[in-house]
């Protein structure tokens, strides 16, 4: 593997931004690169403080992922690189723009991906830069939260025109509905909008989602790109939103954003992750606070692979240190990620997701849909590449087929009429009036002689 030094890479701020359709949605993710780092452990893994300050090195004596399937939703993933060669398991490209693997990082922002997924089930690899043996940890470079979990890369093209025309209204539902139909247990979506609605067109997929019992994670959003509030897909009901926090555990000024939705709290500024081309990285972001919320999900679905969505969402955010306003708040949501506390505590079990429901939602505002069907969806067909309809034009007016054209007759008939007596008795008037002066005019001279 080849790392460029210090000094030859320059910094890069990366702002991601979704395609616009119907809320004009923009990316809440943002990386920002710093300058490529050597892979040596001790500063690559070194500068994963979130492993042992967040207790995620403790929760590896319960669990490690094995055994758990997590799907990233994202820019697609480079699963050659070292430190993610045998994480990948399948994928799939939703913006017919890629490769039919996922694997071909594309969009806007094409590294996002790679980022992502390192945070989250990274492998890292051995002193001498090959790969690790299959279920080991290597030395160096990074390592992800659930390093045993499985992954499934699902490409999207967001943040410029896609060449393919398919949009995000069209990849977002087609990228959910393929990951649950492919075994993931968890989705990680490190992407999002600039408004707190969604497209209708995502309803059926997200409720897919919730009755096949999927824990879905999503970024809050970055203050630094301009959304103070969160957006959807995190402002959609079920889903398990993170906010981002500073080094000293405060909420980050720039990488995140503030809402009801938020369920937690995580890492998401002085992050290192893998690039696409093997080199490494510093980058900030909820977009990078969410891969390490989904990595404890997939921990606890490899420990207790029976355990309900709503009961894994329930153990991350009951077992969260509280942090701002005491209880639940629009910043920190139930507090800061406590991943050794969501493996070893004992947690009530709950029947219901605490972050809400979307067959719930959809029931009270979309009152014109038909009603969520009591036993889950059939699973969805290979996503369509089809490009998208061209855009409608009015319809030109022409007559009625079959219509009998003689009312028209009628009533021309009947205007012509009284257009005929209006104007004859017009010009009969004009006549006697005409006849009557000229006997007055007779008569005045006949006086005058």
């Amino acid at each position: 593997m080849r790392v460029l030094p210090r000094s030859s890479r320059p910094a890069v701020k990366l702002f991601a931004v979704f395609l616009a359709a119907l809320t004009s949605l923009a990316l809440v993710a943002v990386a920002v690169l710093a300058p490529a780092l050597p892979a040596r452990a001790d500063t690559v893994r070194d500068g994963e403080y979130w492993l042992s300050e967040f207790g995620i090195d403790k929760a590896w004596n319960v669990s490690k992922g094995a055994g758990t399937t997590v799907a990233v939703i994202d820019s697609g993933i480079n699963g050659d690189i070292p430190d993610l060669q045998g994480a990948i398991s399948g994928g799939t490209d939703v913006s017919a723009s890629g490769q039919p693997d996922g694997q071909k990082p594309i969009g806007a922002e094409p590294v996002h991906g790679t980022l992502v997924a390192s945070v989250l089930a990274g492998r890292g690899h051995n002193a001498d830069g090959s790969p690790v043996a299959s279920g080991a940890i290597g030395s160096d470079g990074v390592v992800g939260v659930a390093p045993e979990a499985k992954l499934l890369t699902v490409s999207t093209w967001l943040g410029s025109v896609n060449p393919s025309g398919r949009t995000d209204m069209q990849q977002i539902p087609d990228a959910v509905r393929w990951a649950v139909d492919h075994g993931a247990k968890v989705i990680n979506m490190s992407l999002g909008s600039s408004s707190p609605d969604w497209p209708p067109s995502w309803d059926a997929a997200f409720l897919y989602a919730e009755q096949k019992d999927v824990v879905i994670v999503a970024a809050a959003g970055n203050r630094g790109a301009g959304n103070v509030q969160v957006g959807a897909p995190a402002t959609i009901p079920g889903v398990l939103t993170v906010a981002g926090l500073d080094r000293q555990e405060h909420a980050s000024v720039d990488a995140s954003s503030q809402g009801v939705s938020i369920g937690v709290s995580a890492p998401a500024e002085q992050l290192v992750g893998d690039l696409p081309d093997g080199t490494y990285a510093q980058w900030a972001g909820s977009s990078g606070a969410a891969p390490i919320v989904a990595g404890v999900a997939a921990l606890i679905r490899s420990k207790w692979p029976q355990m309900s969505a709503d009961q894994v969402i329930n153990r991350i955010i009951s077992t969260a240190k509280d942090a701002g306003a005491p209880g639940h708040d629009p910043i920190y949501g139930y507090g800061i990620l406590n991943a050794e506390a969501a493996l070893t505590a004992d947690v009530p079990e709950t029947k219901v997701n605490p972050l809400g429901s979307i067959a719930d939602w959809i029931r009270v505002h979309r009152p014109d849909a038909a009603a969520p069907p009591s036993t889950p969806l059939a699973p969805t067909q290979p996503p369509s590449t089809e490009p998208p309809l061209a855009e409608a034009t009015p319809p030109a007016p022409v007559a009625s087929a079959g219509s009998s054209p003689w009312p028209a007759v009628v009533v021309l008939g009947f205007g012509g009429l009284l257009l005929v007596i209006l104007v004859g008795g017009t010009w009969h008037v004009l006549a006697v009036r005409r006849r009557d002066a000229e006997k007055d005019s007779e008569t005045f001279h006949k006086l005058l002689q």
